[in-house]
């Protein structure tokens, strides 16, 4: 119930932390957003007037679009489930107008993969990507991954002293985001951990 929401939301809250749902349909939305959500992931049952106020309130999303894509092959296997199938393929239709939709309101959107079910781990590049062809500009699309995410969880930046964590490119990622696949080097905490020749 909405009430129980408002009371678990302000509850974290007061104890200093964030709170966000893994959301795909419609239904649950309203209420979380109401409530005081700090970020919704999936989120492709958003309508406009949720997208705006998420942005009134600044509420984050996490598209998760490399995961939505696997929904028409899941509605594939779900044929004996026609009504199921075509709910599916309907949130993915409508996935990449809601990311832009959200970013045209002023929605914090950023990349995230859901990885760990059916979407292996390690593509955040591939998310970065999907968020640049759903109409994010390329170096917001970039900063969804690393130095906004880094400033909305609040996470120091990079300032003197801290880790010197890096991923070297050849090509510039703000011209073409799919370069972040290819790394020419990682550094860890000050040490090369890979290094591309």
């Amino acid at each position: 119930p909405d009430d129980v929401l408002v009371t678990a939301i302000a509850a974290a809250h007061a104890a200093g932390a964030r709170v966000t749902a893994h959301v795909f349909g419609a239904d649950a939305l309203p209420g979380l957003i109401h409530a005081g959500i700090d970020c919704i992931e999936h989120g492709t049952g958003l309508t406009d007037e949720l997208i705006g106020e998420m942005a009134r309130r600044g509420t984050a999303l996490v598209p998760t679009l490399i995961n939505i894509d696997t929904f028409p092959g899941i509605a594939e296997r779900a044929e004996r489930f026609p009504a199921y199938a075509a709910h599916m393929r309907a949130l993915h239709a409508r996935a990449h107008g809601v990311v832009r939709r959200a970013v045209e309101a002023g929605v914090p959107v950023f990349a995230g993969t859901d990885a760990g079910g059916g979407i292996r781990h390690g593509r955040i590049a591939d998310e970065v990507v999907a968020l640049h062809a759903a109409g994010l500009p390329a170096l917001d699309a970039l900063g969804a991954a690393s130095w906004a995410a880094r400033e909305w969880l609040g996470r120091p930046a990079l300032v003197p002293g801290a880790p010197a964590d890096l991923v070297v490119y050849r090509d510039d990622p703000r011209t073409d985001p799919a370069v972040l696949s290819r790394p020419a080097l990682v550094l860890l905490r000050g040490r090369v951990v890979d290094r591309r020749s």
